[in-house]
């Protein structure tokens, strides 16, 4: 395979340039809805924002209180961002008062049994999307599900792939080609996922109702204000064990080394029993608790801070379609909620990301063995907890590495690729690294960097910080200008979404037990 210097330099032509350029990115950002009060709302998912389970744009993930704004597929970061505003603009106008928490972290919950888990409805995929959450709770507590992030989506142009196709040996078809190079990204972006929390973690610190005795608590928490717990060099606490992890998991080792593997070890996985959940049982008493007792009741069970994609058809499981034809994009799953932004995310961030990518795309990208993967996972434990700690280091094939150096030498192979990416006369992506560039040097300059000096500078407990921005951008939110046009389609999506669910329910169906054996027919 050629080098990273010997791709860029064959990319360089004004052809492969604009292949490079021709990126396709989506955005899930998920929100919990609270009161005016901050308290998590309990009511049901807003009629005016549709049915959760069939409209395309607005959804629900484990919570009927959590909201999730999905954007179609866009080339152009601007209209990308555009429409992620404008559903977040529609959705609050249609919010009777409420707000949206604009952080990871949750605050206000009171007693996890309250926590309304999202109902889909009646048909037999609805009820299994509830089951599939009930099934969460009972295994890992409800205030775990709530905790809010940001899914990039991302691909390369088909353009980009000939390109590549054409420099490469090709051993393999297009199609293997394509998915092999995909999970080549993935095992690079591995390596390098601690730079993510590092940059854009935003949950350095967290309310102490979060945490139901903070003093049993085993992290090494320092107290701000009135009840805001936090770590002095912590980045992202929502990607350490406070967040969403899984010690079942620990064992499963599922491998990236290629797609086979992968779908191999995804198959084992699901089939795997489970002694913990096993006693938790499935249907007790008639109720049922869980979909099954594996380890993983389906895959989107298994957590990963990266995945590989492709558009299922029909009722197709996520293996089945990239067994079918193969990875299509990837889903960065890394990223905290920018608590900076109105809508979760800002530009210079996507275009970072696009940076990151490419780079992990680009580089050369060895198999990954098991002491590759302990060395991957301590370096991602050691930024999230410690990453703006002076002099951290972190290991890279068995060699101690400084934190400050291996990020130096990124940036320097992120800037090359800048350069391809703008036009004459044009310096957005150099301009978004140039911004990102400042945290390299100075922690301060992080996400977290700069929740922890707004904190203690202004000595303001993290609870009405938070509270301050979610008025902030409700009002903002408000006052963007939805077009008439724009806002009947939203209007007219939320009608058809519902008659759609209306329709799904009135269809014959099998029983619910009939409906999960085929479901999980082999």
């Amino acid at each position: 395979m050629k080098s990273f210097n010997e791709l860029v330099g064959k990319l360089s032509d004004p052809a492969s340039r604009q292949a490079l350029k021709s990126m396709q990115r989506g955005i899930e950002r998920e929100a919990l809805r609270i009161e005016k009060s901050g308290h998590l709302a309990l009511d049901k998912h807003p009629k005016a924002l549709g049915s959760a389970l069939t409209h395309s744009r607005i959804t629900t993930d484990y919570s009927e209180s959590l909201l999730e704004f999905i954007t179609p597929v866009f080339a152009d970061i601007d209209e990308l961002v555009e429409d992620l505003t404008q559903t977040h603009a529609y959705s609050v106008r249609h919010l009777n008062g409420q707000r949206l928490w604009p952080v990871s972290m949750p605050c206000y919950l009171g007693d996890g049994a309250d926590i309304p888990i999202a109902d889909y409805g009646s048909s037999n995929s609805g009820q299994m999307k509830k089951l599939y959450r009930k099934g969460l709770t009972y295994r890992y507590g409800a205030q775990m599900q709530i905790i809010s992030g940001v899914h990039f989506n991302f691909s390369v142009s088909d353009k980009l792939w000939h390109r590549l196709y054409e420099l490469s040996d090709k051993s393999l078809g297009l199609d293997d080609f394509i998915s092999e190079s995909y999970f080549g990204l993935i095992r690079n972006y591995r390596r390098l996922v601690w730079v993510l929390p590092y940059l854009f973690g935003a949950s350095p610190a967290l309310c102490s109702t979060f945490i139901e005795d903070p003093k049993t608590s085993h992290f090494p928490f320092e107290v701000i204000g009135n009840g805001t717990l936090f770590m002095p060099y912590a980045t992202s606490l929502r990607m350490s064990d406070l967040g969403y992890t899984n010690q079942e998991q620990d064992n499963l080792n599922i491998s990236y080394n290629s797609l086979t593997d992968y779908l191999t070890g995804m198959q084992a996985a699901i089939n795997m029993p489970s002694a913990n959940f096993a006693k938790i049982g499935v249907k007790v008493d008639g109720e049922y608790r869980q979909l099954n007792d594996n380890i993983l009741q389906i895959e989107n069970e298994f957590y990963a801070p990266i995945r590989a994609k492709r558009v299922a058809k029909g009722n197709e499981k996520p293996s089945e379609s990239l067994a079918r034809a193969g990875v299509e994009y990837i889903e960065v799953r890394a990223l905290d909620v920018n608590p900076y932004s109105a809508v979760g995310i800002e530009k210079s961030q996507i275009r970072f990301l696009d940076l990151f990518l490419l780079n992990c795309l680009l580089q050369p990208s060895a198999p990954s063995d098991a002491s590759e993967e302990a060395e991957i996972a301590e370096n991602l434990q050691a930024v999230v907890l410690e990453g703006r700690k002076p002099g951290l280091l972190l290991k890279r094939s068995g060699e101690e590495l400084s934190l400050t150096d291996w990020l130096e030498s990124l940036f320097g192979n992120l800037k090359q690729i800048a350069e391809l990416l703008d036009d004459e006369g044009q310096d957005d992506y150099q301009v978004a690294l140039a911004k990102w560039h400042k945290a390299v040097e100075n922690p301060n300059e992080t996400l977290s960097g700069k929740i922890m000096a707004g904190l203690k500078d202004e000595q303001i407990d993290h609870s009405q910080w938070v509270m301050e921005l979610a008025e902030q951008y409700h009002q903002q939110l408000k006052a963007y200008p939805l077009t008439e046009s724009v806002d009947k389609k939203y209007q007219q999506d939320a009608v058809e979404s519902l008659e759609k669910q209306a329709d799904l329910e009135s269809q014959p169906s099998v029983s619910f037990d009939q409906f999960l054996v085929d479901y999980f027919k082999v």
